[in-house]
């Protein structure tokens, strides 16, 4: 008797189901789900003590709508991915299984309220990370209560406590994960962060993790950054905030220097190491999020008011000067790195971009020009030809450095002049037109013909404030025809120069351009030899007959609105014919009037 009932216990244990017990209570999480691992088939059961019976069915629930996109999840496509890696995590679940999961979402921030073990939460969090990548389950979670767990969890919340316990870490960073998936995916949630006060406790985390070197602290500083930038990203008054209130400048500005590992040489002039390193990737990381943190900080920061404010933005262009002569780990890594770098300098005001530049001593091998270290100078330079030669997301990717470049030119003349040094040389090959060739020149000279008119528009400029924005000047490098665009805009065709003040030292032609010169066609801006004229030959019936031809085409294509006649007014702006020539008669008339 006492066999059997051994035996029936033994089938009794082996009928049940395998899995992993856990110290926490209130709902089922599957393993492969909170891991990301689909190869796993076992789940994680967080069994409910006696005094929780009350909940069992709740827990059933939640067990059967887990296992069940559990195994939706093994068959489902994904890319593996974290943060700002190369790929992308995505998970296509079942819209028959909404409800469950948003069952799952609300026992797993049930298990969250209560103080169970760090390996619980942390699994815990895993799952609702990857639950909270879909909107539509978000409805449950974006409540002030869950998001005050959340905020708990990730130390938001407390203002004395340092990080001293390190098994917290894994807690943390996967907390603020999940509010970095709910607060982009969620309206509400981006309220309820303003509510919250979310910004305050993460410049007070980032503060924090400022002194600590460790792997985990430098995920949650990684990790925190990016949430401060969705938050200025998302929310307005975020965004205030973090300017006026929290110093928001200057605590992401030490976390930049921080990531960046930065040693000065002395005020606005970091220390120079040619045999440095690549950053490492985690670094790199740290970087951007703090780049585009304060990018979305500093957006209205064109005038400086103060010698504070200054003070502020040169150190700023200082290291920012410093990220632009360092590497990540890898060439993409390092252009994503030196784009937001460029981004970034966009902001800041043209009168503290000068430390781009620096007196250059005897020991550098950098670029010097004028006695100036150009080194930052010729990686913009390198990276504006890059992105134009990637052919493609012209505003997105090269109107930001062009810009840039502009900014420099028009404020600071060394800068210029190096520039245009390399991208405008003496011309002395014009036999080809100037939109025809490799070289820098020839790239920039088709841009200003480009579809996108921003871009064209950038272009045109950067190439005019080069030639200290005289027509005659630009016309030579370009040809009338690729200038006509830029000259009509800003009221120039008939010559002239513009609005702003440079150096009158004049551009030096070559030999070769001078003898040049005369055959030089202005509309195309290339050399042609002189072609015979086809009128030589006809009466002065065949050329009344071909005039009248002529302005017969245009007549016609007139009337049929495939063109429209223009001319020019006395300012040099464009007009249509016959107001520009209204306005010419009025000129002359008031002119011999006062005669």
């Amino acid at each position: 008797m006492e066999l059997c009932v051994q035996r029936q216990r033994v089938r009794r244990r082996a009928t049940k189901p395998v899995g992993v017990s856990s110290g926490c209570r209130g709902a089922i999480v599957p393993r492969n789900w909170a891991l990301a691992r689909p190869g796993l088939g076992c789940c994680a059961q967080l069994r409910a003590l006696p005094r929780y019976r009350h909940r069992t069915e709740l827990q059933e629930r939640a067990q059967r709508g887990a296992m069940t996109l559990a195994k939706g999840l093994e068959n489902s496509p994904y890319e593996v991915s974290e943060g700002t890696g190369a790929n992308r995590t995505i998970f296509k679940f079942d819209p028959a299984d909404e409800d469950k999961r948003k069952k799952l979402c609300e026992g797993i921030l049930n298990i969250l309220e209560k103080d169970t073990k760090t390996s619980c939460q942390v699994a815990c969090l895993e799952a609702l990370r990857i639950l909270s990548r879909d909107k539509k389950v978000l409805v449950p979670v974006t409540t002030k209560r869950n998001m005050q767990i959340l905020k708990r969890l990730a130390k938001l919340d407390t203002v004395e406590d340092p990080l001293e316990r390190a098994s917290e870490f894994p807690v943390i960073v996967e907390a603020l994960k999940c509010l970095c998936n709910i607060i982009f995916n969620s309206a509400v949630a981006q309220k309820l962060s303003w509510e919250l006060n979310l910004a305050a406790g993460l410049c007070n985390l980032l503060e924090k993790c400022k002194d600590q070197h460790d792997i985990d602290v430098d995920d949650i500083k990684c990790f925190d950054l990016r949430l401060l930038f969705l938050l200025s990203l998302l929310h307005t008054d975020t965004r205030s905030q973090l300017r006026q209130e929290l110093q928001g400048v200057q605590v992401l500005t030490q976390a930049l220097e921080s990531s960046l590992s930065v040693r000065w040489a002395e005020e606005y002039k970091a220390v120079e190491d040619p045999d440095r390193p690549p950053l490492s990737l985690q670094e790199t990381d740290c970087a951007i999020e703090a780049l585009k943190a304060l990018f979305n900080v500093t957006l209205d920061s064109l005038n400086v008011h103060s010698k504070n404010e200054s003070h502020q933005f040169r150190y700023m262009a200082a290291i920012l000067r410093h990220c632009l002569l360092i590497t990540g780990p890898t060439e993409d890594k390092t252009e994503e790195l030196h784009s937001n770098a460029i981004n970034l300098l966009s902001n800041v005001p043209v009168s503290c971009l000068d430390v781009l530049i620096s007196p250059s001593s005897q020991e550098e091998t950098d670029i010097k020009y004028n006695g100036m270290n150009m080194g930052a100078i010729q990686i913009l330079l390198d990276f504006m030809e890059k992105r134009i030669d990637k052919g493609s997301s012209y505003r997105e990717g090269l109107t930001p450095v062009l810009s840039l470049l502009t900014a420099c030119c028009r404020t600071h003349r060394n800068i210029r002049k190096f520039i245009k040094a390399q991208v405008l040389p003496p011309l002395r090959d014009v036999s080809n037109r100037p939109e025809v060739g490799t070289t820098v020149r020839n790239k920039l000279v088709r841009l200003m013909t480009h579809v996108d008119l921003g871009v064209k528009e950038i272009a045109a400029e950067f190439l005019f404030v080069l030639c200290k924005e005289r027509v005659d000047t630009l016309l030579k490098y370009t040809g009338y025809g690729n200038a006509a665009g830029l000259l009509a805009s800003r009221g120039l065709l008939k010559g002239g120069r513009g609005n702003n003040w440079y150096s009158d030292d004049e551009d030096t032609d070559t030999e070769e351009y001078k003898s040049a010169k005369p055959n030089i066609n202005l509309i195309t801006g290339h050399l042609e030899e002189p072609m015979p004229n086809p009128m030589d030959e006809m009466t002065e019936e065949q050329k009344e007959y071909e005039a009248m031809k002529l302005v017969n085409m245009f007549d016609k294509l007139s009337r049929d609105e495939l063109i429209k006649p223009m001319g020019v007014r006395p300012d040099g702006t464009m007009a249509p014919l016959e107001e520009a020539v209204s306005q010419y008669h009025t000129k002359k008339q008031d002119s011999s009037e006062s005669d």
